[in-house]
């Protein structure tokens, strides 16, 4: 369990750039980003031929570099006494560190620990053709540890800078990117519930509820910046048409059969949710009455995350199933080389779309999770606005 280290009088300000460590943390943070979307499209457009492709090797980058910085602050705050670390620390089975250095630090134990069970699973059980499984499991955890690790280290640094206006913007502008990159990552895991062809029923709204309003009001209350929301959901939308506009500049070809699909370059994931949306009509909604009670706001903001959500994203699918977006930018027309020509996906159909009662009552429970999403959030900000170790 950890403990506090006796407080010192006065916390460690000694100077105005933003430490190594932090960079380092962020760019763990983005290699898992890139890395793992790169890897659902090698399985895409190529199949799984070894462990060590790029894309792999991207992702568990993300635990070395976790490593390296979180060892430093950790075994460098235990070992010398004279570390301007120490009064921002808690103990931790007799080692002193930051408590986003710990975080990080298990995240980055667990991601590697999973390399070789997902290397021995692929090779006991064969290919496995969803996301969730037991290795990809442990690894997840990984990664959401050093993404926490990293936004409550960058975090604590915000609240220490108060007194260096300069520093302080640059650590925020930081903690934005830091939790843009978090919204592309957990935005990644409902991939499988947020296709296209499933963006006319109730269930994809429902998969964006549970959770993805927490990050809104937890960021947003958090980094004390207005536009907080906005900033995630821009970072997640320029993300994502990056690599659908990159990606297919490099070959690709299937090692695996059954082939259905012609594929010459790599597939890119599918055109990102209009999650900007809601987003600004949350950054608009809470400088408002973001500061009152915390239910009320909460109930508020779940209809309007959800309604704002499905008023953009509902007719832009019906867009999106036309033939008008199979171009670069929107992509409509990239396939998998295993999805048959006679699939929702290539013929372009929505899969059960809901109407009516049955539609209503989903998006009521959508906007239910989501309120309760936007109320774990508040508390969870106001929470880390308190983080100094």
């Amino acid at each position: 369990m950890a403990t506090l280290t006796r407080p010192l009088p006065a916390v460690a300000r000694s100077s105005s750039h933003i430490p190594w460590y932090l960079w380092c943390s962020a760019l763990a943070v983005t290699s898992v980003t890139i890395g793992a979307h790169w890897d659902v499209s090698w399985h895409r457009s190529i199949g799984r031929d070894t462990f060590w492709t790029p894309a792999h090797i991207a992702i568990y980058m993300c635990g070395v570099l976790a490593g390296i910085a979180c060892g430093y602050l950790i075994f460098s705050t235990t070992f010398r006494s004279d570390s301007p670390m120490r009064a921002n620390s808690v103990r931790v089975l007799g080692f002193t560190g930051p408590l986003g250095a710990f975080v990080a630090a298990w995240g980055g134990v667990a991601m590697l620990t999973s390399a070789p069970f997902d290397n021995w699973w692929h090779n006991a059980y064969g290919l496995d053709v969803k996301i969730v499984s037991p290795p990809h499991t442990l690894l997840v955890a990984g990664v959401f540890g050093v993404e926490i690790g990293a936004l409550f280290l960058i975090m604590a640094a915000v609240n220490r800078a108060q007194d260096d206006a300069a520093l302080h913007r640059r650590l925020q502008l930081m903690l934005l990117y830091v939790a843009g990159m978090m919204m592309v990552l957990t935005m990644f895991f409902r991939m499988e519930y947020t296709l296209q062809i499933f963006l006319h029923r109730s269930s994809a709204y429902v998969s964006v509820a549970i959770g993805v309003p927490l990050y809104l009001g937890a960021v947003w209350k958090a980094s004390r910046n207005r536009w907080a929301c906005t900033w995630m959901t821009a970072i997640y939308t320029l993300f994502l048409i990056g690599l659908m506009l990159i990606l297919p500049l490099f070959p690709a070809e299937p090692k695996l059969g059954p082939v259905f699909q012609q594929v010459t370059h790599f597939i890119p994931a599918q055109f990102p949710l209009l999650m900007i949306v809601p987003a600004v009509l949350l950054d608009l909604l809470w400088a408002k009455i973001g500061d009152r009670n915390k239910l009320l706001v909460s109930l508020v903001s779940g209809p309007v995350f959800v309604l704002g959500l499905v008023a953009a994203e509902w007719p832009f699918a019906s867009f999106l199933m036309t033939k008008a977006a199979e171009n670069r930018f929107f992509g409509t027309g990239y396939h998998d080389y295993g999805t048959p020509s006679w699939s929702a996906e290539v013929i372009k159909h929505f899969v059960a779309p809901e109407h009516g009662v049955a539609l209503w009552s989903g998006l009521a429970q959508a906007s239910l999770y989501a309120a309760i999403s936007v109320w774990l959030g508040l508390l969870l900000g106001d929470w880390m606005r308190k983080i100094q170790r």
